[in-house]
């Protein structure tokens, strides 16, 4: 669509056996949190940061050299979505455009966040280089465009517990006058369904940003 080849990395390293990796939805195989782990029993393998910004952008410009322009975007889901955020605002100039579908906006906040952080990376505090409100709340750079789009009815916002906290982020953008576009969606969920029902809009946000960059 629009002329943009999707990349869709994984969540976590595969084809490695790490005690405990499989024991949970939120941590190991089903979530690396998109951070280079400094934790022994993660640091051989779980360093999905640099795999995302550098090892698989390599791959794929050499798999590719002459379909691709080099020029990229940045988008997600979930933790997807925390990562997107981070990874746009720890790589300035890196991405054309950042976007996100229910992100973790806050995780060093959440308990999600505290037991990725705490686990890869030995405390919450060493997370907050990785937690999109900090990030943001240390930002003095040019202002830019943030597409979210989060689920009013998400289990995740309206249960027990909110782990996604988008009122933290558009605090945050507020103070900074960065200008997010926070579009709630009435009846939506944290389901894939969710993601179906507006990924057009996303990819024509990041079309119309790379056709500038």
């Amino acid at each position: 669509a629009r002329g943009l080849a999707i990349v869709l990395p994984d969540t976590s390293p595969r084809g490695v056996t790490i005690e405990g990796a499989d024991d949970s939805y939120d941590f190991g195989s089903g979530a690396g949190f998109y951070v280079d782990a400094t934790e022994v029993k993660w640091a051989g393998h779980y360093h999905m940061y640099s795999y995302v910004t550098s090892e698989l952008p390599s791959v794929v410009a050499a798999t590719f050299p002459d379909e691709l322009s080099g020029k990229k975007a940045i988008s997600g889901h979930s933790m997807g979505g925390h990562g997107a955020l981070t990874l746009y605002l720890k790589n300035p100039g890196m991405y054309a455009s950042v976007s996100a579908f229910s992100p973790i906006c806050h995780p060093t906040n959440c308990p999600w966040g505290v037991k990725a952080f705490t686990g890869y990376l030995g405390s919450t505090d060493a997370g907050k280089p990785h937690d999109a409100v900090e990030l943001i709340n240390a930002y003095d750079g040019a202002p830019f465009p943030i597409l979210v789009d989060q689920g009013a009815a998400d289990n995740f916002l309206v249960g027990d517990v909110n782990q996604l906290q988008p009122e933290a982020l558009k605090a945050a953008c507020a103070a900074k006058g960065l200008p997010l576009d926070m579009r709630m969606q009435e009846g939506y969920d944290h389901s894939y369904f969710f993601i179906s029902s507006f990924i057009d809009d996303h990819i024509n946000f990041h079309a119309d940003a790379l056709a500038k960059a």
